[in-house]
Order: C-alpha cells, then structure tokens, then sequence
C-alpha cells in the first residue's frame, strides 16, 4: 500500500515539508509506503472548464504535473495534501492544481481515503483545511480524520517542530489512514464499494 503526499508549497523543504515528512515517518511503521510530489515554483495552469478532459481523461495543459499528479493519485491507495496558507487560505497555486486534477477526473480517486493538512503563521488554518477538504468530499473519497484539524503554526521548519501539539495531530493522522487503509484492503472481497446512481444535475433554473 502507497500514500500519495502532495507538497503544495513553493518552498521545498519549508514548514509543508515538515509536517507531511513527519506523517511519512509515521506511516512507514505501519509498513505503508509513500510517494511524493512537489509543486514548485514554476507555472501552473488554471481550469478554463474547456471539457477536453472528458474525451481523453487528461488536461489539455501539459506544461506542469497536473497530468501526471493524475496518474500517481489514481495509482495510490490514499492521498494527503499539504499546503501553506496564504491570505486566509491556500495558495492559488495549489487550489488551480487541485481544480485541474480533480474537474472531471475524480471517478479514478473513488473511495481512497484523503485528507488535508496546512501550516499557518497564526490564522487561516481552519479556512484552508476546509477549502481543501470539499475535493474529497465531492470525490467519493473518506476524509480521515485525526485528533483536532490538521494544522500546525510556525514561519519556519524549526518553529514548526516546537508545535508539539500539531506534529501529534500529524502522528495521528498517519495512525487512522493506515488503519483505514488495512480496514479497505481487508474488507474489499466481501464488501463491495457502493454503486453510484446517475447523476442528477440541477442549476437552479426553474
């Protein structure tokens, strides 16, 4: 089993990196693997809702790794996003990824367990957290929850591992998504995932 962990910050190895390494370490004594993106500092597209996806299940921009961050979420068993917040909320980079990744893609992510974590200097944290966590929930895909919100506080890597209480809730994080991993991948022969209805789009026009 494999966990996809999506460094969502420009910077490297800042205070994303930090808590996500420290849900990697936890993981890792549970056996599970992982695999790691990072965003970067280059370009990265937004969604212009031209549907092309549909037709050939990839992003018509192929300049950054929206496609292939597809690919390696469709391969995982989980998926756990780290962001830095920024104004209130994720960086914008992020957020057009995520749009890009998830619009008219996400049938491939159904029922793998997903969460979100975020580091903030003081506050935005509980704003961020929620952004992030309406891809899932749209997705079919279990939100693990850990022991209070997946946040920690601090402007550097080094604050950031002074947040005891934060780096545990990461800890715990790592915890459920292993248990609920092992629980799916027992399960899966004699519980079938749930089948999806047609939907039904309504816009509000009467």
């Amino acid at each position: 089993m494999k966990v996809f962990l999506l460094n969502g910050s420009p910077r490297k190895n800042g205070t994303t990196f930090t808590i996500l390494n420290e849900i990697a370490g936890q993981l890792e004594k549970h056996g599970i693997d992982t695999v790691w993106r990072h965003i970067g500092t280059g370009p990265v597209y937004g969604c212009v809702d031209c549907r092309k996806c549909e037709q050939t299940g990839a992003c018509v921009f192929d300049g950054d790794i929206a496609n292939e961050c597809c690919d390696v979420l469709a391969d995982a068993d989980g998926f756990i996003v780290g962001v830095p917040v920024y104004y209130a909320g994720p960086n914008g980079a992020l957020c057009a990824l995520l749009d890009r990744m998830f619009f008219r893609k996400s049938a491939r992510y159904a029922f793998k367990p997903a969460a979100a974590v975020v580091n903030c200097r003081r506050g935005g944290a509980s704003a961020s957290f929620d952004r992030l966590n309406k891809y899932f929930t749209i997705s079919r895909m279990p939100v693990v929850p850990s022991q209070y919100w997946n946040a920690t506080h601090g402007m550097t890597p080094e604050e950031v591992k002074q947040d005891m209480e934060g780096l545990q809730t990461m800890r715990t994080l790592a915890d459920n998504m292993a248990w609920l991993l092992k629980c799916i991948a027992y399960a899966k022969d004699a519980v079938p995932y749930p089948a999806a209805e047609p939907p039904m789009r309504t816009n509000f026009i009467r």
